[in-house]
């Protein structure tokens, strides 16, 4: 039998929801705290691809900041205790 702390589907659910309640708090304390909304940027901008019967747009960006990049290493942490 296979033990529940060894899923990746919940490993990576717990980094997403790590990553997105960082960022939160990092867009929260981005005045009182200014070290914890700095962060970058990376991906590309949307291009569309029109066929004429099909328009396909693809497009990705990751924002991290310190407080998300947090997040997700205690949600890491917590995954192992699992």
């Amino acid at each position: 039998m296979k033990a529940m702390g060894k899923n990746p589907f919940l490993l990576l659910l717990l980094v997403a929801v790590g990553g997105i309640i960082g960022g939160i708090i990092g867009d929260i304390f981005r005045d009182s705290v200014k070290i914890l909304s700095y962060g970058k940027t990376i991906g590309f901008s949307p291009m569309t691809i029109d066929l004429s019967i099909l328009k396909l747009t693809l497009g990705f960006v990751l924002s991290l900041n310190l407080a998300s990049v947090l997040g997700i290493i205690l949600a890491i942490i917590n995954f192992s205790k699992l």
